[in-house]
C-alpha cells in the first residue's frame, strides 16, 4: 500500500512596495551617516591634546576629584563602552554641560542656532531671488556685456574674503554713511524687550507687533545676511549658467525654436524646467554651507549664532561644545540631503 505525502507548494514572498524599500533604504543610508558622524566627533574628542578630566574639575584639583571625575565621565572603560555612552546620549540630546556657560549645551545650542538660520535664511534668499535670475540672463546673452558683468560679480563674490568684505560694510554703511545697524542684533534701547518665540528677532518682533523693534533688528540684519546672500548669490548664479548654457545648446531647444515657440517660454518652460532638480542640490549646498560657514561673518558683526558660539567654544577648549555645535551641523547637512531628495520626486517624475 502505497502512502502519498502532500507536499505543500512554497508560497511566494511578496515583494515590497517600491516606496517602502526606498524609505528604508533613506532610513539605513540616514543611520549610518550619523554613525559615522558620531564617530567622527567622538575620535576628535579623543585625540585632542586637551585633558577632559582636567576641563571639568580644574587645574588645583586634588587627586581624589581628579579620580571622582575620571570615573564619572567613563575614563575607565573600553573605547567600544565609551562610544556606545556617546551615542546614547547624543541620541538623547544630551551633548553634556558646557564649561563656559555651565549649561546645557544642548540648551545652549537651541539659543544660539535660530539667529544662524534667521541670518542665513536671508541670505540663501537674497542669492536664490537674484542669483537664479542673472544666471539665466548670462546663459541666454553668452558673451555680451551683461555675461561679463555677471561673471566678474561671480568671480569677485565666489574669490573675496568675507570678512574684508564685512569690515568694508561696516565701515561705510555703518560708519560713513549710517545706513544699517552696527554690529549685534538689536541696539541697545530693543535688546532683550522682545520676549523670544522662536528665538529669530524678525519673526519675533512682528509677533510681538513692535514694528520699532522689527525695523531696528532689520537694520542690523541686512548687511550681514547681503554679505552671505553676495556669496550664495556668486555659486548659485555661476552653477545657474554653466546648466542653462548646456541645455540651449541641446537640440531640443532648437527644435522648440524652429516651431516658432516664443523665446519666453523656450527659455523658461523647457530649458530652465530641465535645470530644477541640478538647482535644487546647488541651493541645498549653498543653505548648508551658510549655516555652518558663517563663523566670519557672525565673529565681525558680534552675531550671536551657532558659528560664534563655536568658535569661543575652540578658543576656550570646551569641548562638549564643541562636539555638540559639530554634530548639530552634520545634522543640518544629512537633513537638507533628505529634503533634497523629497523635492526631486516633485520636480522629476523619473525619480519616483
Amino acid at each position: 500500500m502505497s502512502s502519498t505525502h502532500y507536499n505543500p507548494k512554497r508560497q511566494p514572498r511578496l515583494p515590497l512596495p517600491s516606496w517602502l524599500k526606498g524609505t528604508l533604504v533613506t532610513l539605513a543610508s540616514i543611520s549610518v551617516t550619523m554613525l559615522g558622524l558620531l564617530f567622527v566627533t567622538f575620535f576628535i574628542g579623543r585625540v585632542m591634546p586637551i585633558e577632559p578630566v582636567l576641563a571639568v574639575v580644574g587645574e588645583r584639583a586634588t587627586q581624589e576629584q581628579y579620580h571622582a571625575a575620571y570615573l564619572e565621565l567613563g575614563l575607565d572603560k573600553p573605547l567600544i563602552v565609551q562610544f556606545s555612552y556617546y551615542v546614547w546620549d547624543v541620541l538623547h540630546g544630551d551633548f553634556g554641560m558646557s564649561l563656559l556657560t555651565a549649561r546645557p549645551v544642548s540648551d545652549d545650542i537651541g539659543r544660539v542656532f535660530p539667529a544662524t538660520m534667521e541670518l542665513a535664511t536671508i541670505g540663501i534668499t537674497i542669492g536664490i531671488v537674484l542669483g537664479v535670475p542673472l544666471g539665466v540672463i548670462a546663459a541666454v546673452r553668452r558673451g555680451s556685456w551683461i555675461d561679463q558683468i555677471a561673471r566678474v560679480v561671480a568671480l569677485v563674490g565666489y574669490s573675496m574674503p568675507i570678512f574684508w568684505l564685512g569690515l568694508m560694510g561696516l565701515l561705510l554703511f555703518y560708519g560713513v554713511l549710517g545706513w544699517v545697524g552696527g554690529p549685534g542684533r538689536q541696539g541697545i534701547f530693543y535688546e532683550d524687550m522682545i520676549p523670544s518665540v522662536t528665538g529669530m528677532i524678525l519673526v519675533d518682533s512682528a509677533l510681538a507687533r513692535d514694528w520699532g523693534a522689527f525695523r531696528d533688528a532689520f537694520s542690523h540684519i541686512i548687511l550681514p545676511a547681503s554679505l552671505l546672500g553676495y556669496y550664495s548669490l556668486a555659486y548659485i548664479s555661476r552653477m545657474t549658467r554653466s546648466f542653462m548654457l548646456e541645455q540651449l545648446s541641446a537640440e531640443y531647444v532648437t527644435t522648440a525654436r524652429v516651431k516658432g515657440m516664443s523665446e519666453w517660454a523656450v527659455i523658461w518652460r523647457h530649458a530652465f524646467r530641465n535645470i530644477r532638480v541640478q538647482l535644487i542640490t546647488v541651493i541645498a549646498l549653498s543653505y548648508a554651507n551658510l549655516l555652518e560657514g558663517s563663523v566670519l561673518t557672525e565673529i565681525i558683526f558680534s552675531w550671536p549664532g551657532i558659528g560664534n558660539y563655536l568658535t569661543t567654544a575652540l578658543l576656550s577648549a570646551d569641548m562638549n561644545a564643541v562636539l555638540g555645535a559639530t554634530v548639530v551641523v552634520g545634522l543640518i547637512f544629512i537633513c537638507l540631503n533628505i529634503f533634497s531628495d523629497l523635492l526631486y520626486k516633485i520636480f522629476d517624475p523619473r525619480s519616483k
